[in-house]
């Protein structure tokens, strides 16, 4: 029973996470969102993800690899459009080609 609440509760935390990601690259802006989320929660998923395996547990360790390609999805989305935001700019600016 405590790994099915684990294994459900995972499920839940990724999808919330998972919706979140799909929301900025189907809108296409990264507007308000900070790089130092994406930053920390790779370390911090890293880290929890390497000591679940030393621990030994499954559930954790599963649940924070995904979170940590969560993590690196949204850092690459974020670098993405924020490139393409500074692209949009300097072609808008007069005497640019």
């Amino acid at each position: 029973m405590p790994d099915l609440l684990g294994w459900l509760s995972s499920l839940i935390l990724v999808a919330t996470i998972a919706a979140q990601i799909h929301k900025q690259w189907r809108d296409e802006t990264s507007r308000g969102v900070s790089l130092w989320l994406f930053v920390g929660e790779s370390v911090s998923s890293l880290g929890f993800t390497i000591y679940s395996v030393l621990v030994d547990n499954w559930v954790f360790v599963v649940t924070n690899a995904i979170l940590l390609g969560a993590a690196l999805l949204g850092l690459y989305i974020t670098f993405r459009h924020r490139g393409r935001a500074r692209g949009s700019e300097r072609a808008s600016q007069p005497g640019t080609a």
